[in-house]
């Protein structure tokens, strides 16, 4: 007999929580829908996604020049001594053929004085406007490579 009362017991609880009176609300209130449409974050799936910094302010030149790169194996090196900690890399790149995704470009930044370095590049995904802050003063070695562009290099002074 003890059996056939602990099975009923045990019936009555699940009956109980099927019907969702020990939740005190029923299963169907809970059902949550939300009616959103996904926002896509490019336009197109080839489409590169982009953020532009903001553009920074340029007082003094340590270095503005303008470089062609013609072909693959062109690359030039220039070196330069900063002596403010605010300083900034700006370069513009203009395309020199139709067949945009030929062209590139590739900047490698090395402080000789503690062997650090830092690469920038650019693709036709990219920006042709590209600015970046640096903070360390010391000796600098630009390393520049690239492809079927024309790149003008403003190595300048940061204003507040």
């Amino acid at each position: 007999m003890n059996y056939i009362l602990f099975a009923c017991a045990l019936l009555l609880i699940l009956g109980v929580l099927c019907t969702g009176c020990i939740q005190g609300s029923s299963p169907a209130s809970e059902v949550i829908t939300i009616n959103q449409t996904p926002v896509p974050l490019a336009t197109a799936p080839n489409e590169a996604l982009t953020v532009t910094p903001p553009i920074l302010s340029l007082g003094n030149q340590y270095l503005q020049n303008s470089y062609s790169f013609v072909n693959q194996s062109d690359r030039v090196t220039e070196q330069i001594r900063i002596a403010d900690p605010s300083w900034a890399i700006e370069f513009n790149i203009t395309p020199l053929s139709y067949n945009i995704q030929d062209c590139w470009f590739e900047m490698k930044i090395t402080n000789l004085d503690t062997h650090a370095n830092q690469t920038f590049s650019w693709t036709y995904l990219n920006d042709t406007f590209q600015q970046y802050p640096m903070y360390t003063t010391g000796s600098y070695q630009i390393d520049m490579t690239g492809n079927l562009v024309l790149v003008k290099l403003d190595v300048a002074k940061r204003l507040p």
